[in-house]
């Protein structure tokens, strides 16, 4: 069998619920196998009523591509389908905001500042593809000019949430190997603590000026943007001798887009439209560990 089909379900459900989407999504892709006369194997359960691979022969073409997505559709049920080899990664790319944390820090920072909802609806449009991400960048960050350098670390200890299986995500990949990193159209005070509390070798991100202890309302050249995610993504794969097959990104903005589709396995985690379309893989219902059962990784591999 050539390929594989990794079927995954939000951990944090009820088991009843993990089980019966699980079910229902395995039913649904053997029935579309057999329409189309494609052999399949035995079920591989990577963790018992959470994720599972069923290997398949086929030429995974657009057709039976778009044929999958339907066939899943009604079920919540993440789904990729891949080569059945080579699917553990040695490189892991990932943004920050509303991916490996649960906020878009730049928000957060408005709102002490009084106007998250103007900069939130900003934030928006550029993550969705619709604004120049460096203007409303700029745009963003003047309005932030005057705050107290206290609200940075005020705003980390009170708004900063880790996305669920974060942690176990890069101390696994870790664990095994591989090189991770931390990427952000965001800001370095934030990527340094989330980096080092989760276990990133490397963050990168834009630094934001200060002046007598307050936000001076600017960004300090070079502007980390989505050149810079990709940029990096080849910078460290070229270091390390690796193959694009060998590297893994994950994103939920249109920033991200390079750099997922420079990716060999490029992931869109809870991703606005634009991102999802341009990944390999999409990340709806479940939580970072379902970047592990995409490797292949089997629960008791997991480390925390």
């Amino acid at each position: 069998m050539k390929l594989v089909l990794t079927l995954i379900v939000n951990p944090e459900n009820a088991a009843s619920e993990r089980r019966e989407a699980l079910e229902g999504a395995l039913a649904a892709a053997r029935s579309l196998f057999g329409e189309r006369g494609l052999p399949s194997g035995e079920v591989d359960w990577l963790s018992e009523g959470e994720a599972l691979d069923l290997p398949f022969d086929a030429d995974f073409g657009t057709g039976l591509r778009d044929a999958m997505m339907e066939a899943l559709a009604p079920f919540p049920v993440d789904h990729v389908v891949q080569d059945a080899a080579g699917r553990r990664k040695q490189l892991l790319v990932a943004d920050m905001d509303s991916t490996m944390i649960t906020i878009e820090c730049i928000d957060e920072l408005a709102d002490f500042a009084g106007l998250k909802e103007k900069v939130a609806a900003v934030t928006e449009a550029a993550m969705r593809g619709e604004l120049d991400f460096i203007a409303a960048l700029h745009e963003r960050v003047a309005l932030l000019k005057g705050l107290d350098e206290a609200v940075l670390q005020r705003c980390y200890d009170e708004r900063v949430e880790f996305t669920p299986g974060g942690r176990t995500l890069i101390q696994t990949m870790r664990g095994n190997g591989a090189l991770t990193a931390l990427v952000s159209g965001g800001f370095t005070f934030f990527t340094g603590r989330v980096a080092t509390e989760l276990g990133f070798e490397i963050n990168r991100a834009n630094v934001l000026g200060l002046r007598a202890g307050k936000l001076t309302g600017e960004v300090i050249p070079p502007i980390s943007d989505a050149r810079t995610k990709v940029d990096t993504l080849i910078e460290l794969r070229t270091a390390a001798g690796l193959t694009p097959d060998e590297t893994m990104a994950v994103g939920d903005g249109a920033n991200d887009i390079p750099m997922i589709q420079t990716a060999g396995m490029g992931i869109a985690f809870r991703a606005k439209p634009k991102a999802e379309a341009a990944a390999r893989a999409a990340v709806r219902h479940g939580n970072l560990t379902a970047l592990l059962y995409i490797q292949g990784y089997r629960k008791d591999e997991f480390r925390a």
